[in-house]
């Protein structure tokens, strides 16, 4: 039942360091529940117009999202974004694949 002892001057400044860290990230995590998520609203943006992607993929003989991202210059997680919402729309049908792998082809009029 002793008084408590006072803490050496590394321990004090950890534990300031600490108590400042988790403040920024109370701050962070305050600034980050007042965006909307562009996911959770269902809008995202594409970098890359359906026509000019139509174009590109034309010619190639099979359409993957690894070849799709090659051929138009951008992410890989742009480029399923861009083949899942042309799927959808009826431009794309699937030929092939699995697993998340899918073969697509441009489909015919």
């Amino acid at each position: 039942m002793g008084s408590k002892t006072k803490k050496s001057i590394a321990a004090m400044e950890k534990e300031q360091e600490r108590k400042a860290e988790e403040e920024k990230s109370k701050e962070k995590k305050a600034g980050k529940a007042g965006k909307p998520s562009r996911y959770a609203t269902g809008q995202f943006s594409l970098t890359v117009r359906e026509e000019e992607a139509i174009q590109a993929l034309a010619p190639l003989k099979a359409i993957t999202l690894y070849g799709t991202a090659k051929a138009l210059g951008v992410k890989a997680s742009v480029a399923s974004g861009l083949l899942r919402s042309m799927y959808e729309k009826g431009i794309l049908e699937r030929v092939g694949g699995r697993s998340g792998r899918y073969i697509y082809s441009v489909r015919k009029k």
